[in-house]
């Protein structure tokens, strides 16, 4: 399914599954794994997929020199960035982006979804004033069916961002929601750490996690 899903979307990628990779999704899928080894390698996968994330960026040819007088061709950002969490799971991931990007600045969103309709439904938007000259890494830690990562996307580009100026971070993703969010957007890019079998009746990803905040957050009990 996953080679599906990358040979149909462009502008979708996932990290490499190594070892250490895998060790970290068995660890933080294993529901019998104590809350503070989830918190631990939760945020260690964070830290790969924002470091992971940050390659999609526009770079420009830097030549500095070093301690030796000697010339190093490097690169640098050609663009300001920012982060925009969707509350409240997003917000787990915004230590891991500032572990990453020194000063950086995060907004947030707050969608939830209308019993009655089941249509996600904006609450709270808070974002930095200049969004629209920034890339924008939209951070969530898992996209399922896609109908909040939706809703996020159309905040971000009523606030005159780009939409080839989103990159959209999540730890685990459902092929329905990447499915979801390319259809609709196709600009948008989508950077995980994997993409899993399906959507069960529940609307949970499997094999997938559980509830991410839930278990990070220690609201699960």
């Amino acid at each position: 399914m996953a080679e599906e899903i990358l040979n149909k979307y462009k502008g979708v990628h996932v990290l490499k599954a190594t070892n250490q990779i895998k060790i970290m999704h068995t660890i933080i899928r294993d529901k019998t794994t104590p809350r503070g080894d989830f918190i631990f390698y939760a945020d260690r996968l964070i830290r790969l997929l924002v470091e992971e994330g940050l390659n999609e960026l526009p770079f420009r040819d830097k030549t500095v020199i070093t301690p030796t007088e000697a010339e190093y061709k490097g690169v640098e950002f050609t663009s300001r960035i920012c982060g925009v969490s969707i509350v409240r799971a997003g917000e787990s991931m915004e230590s891991g982006l500032r572990a990453v990007c020194k000063a950086v600045r995060i907004g947030k969103i707050l969608i939830q979804r209308n019993e009655g309709t089941a249509q996600a439904k904006l609450f709270y938007a808070k974002l930095p004033e200049d969004i629209s000259s920034r890339h924008v890494l939209l951070l969530d830690p898992m996209l399922a069916s896609g109908g909040t990562s939706l809703k996020a996307i159309e905040v971000l580009l009523q606030h005159k961002v780009q939409e080839d100026k989103i990159v959209f971070l999540n730890l685990i993703a459902a092929p329905e929601g990447i499915k979801a969010v390319k259809e609709k957007h196709p600009k948008v890019r989508i950077v995980t750490t994997g993409i899993d079998s399906h959507l069960n009746d529940d609307k949970f990803i499997v094999p997938g996690i559980g509830d991410f905040g839930d278990r990070y957050f220690g609201t699960d009990q």
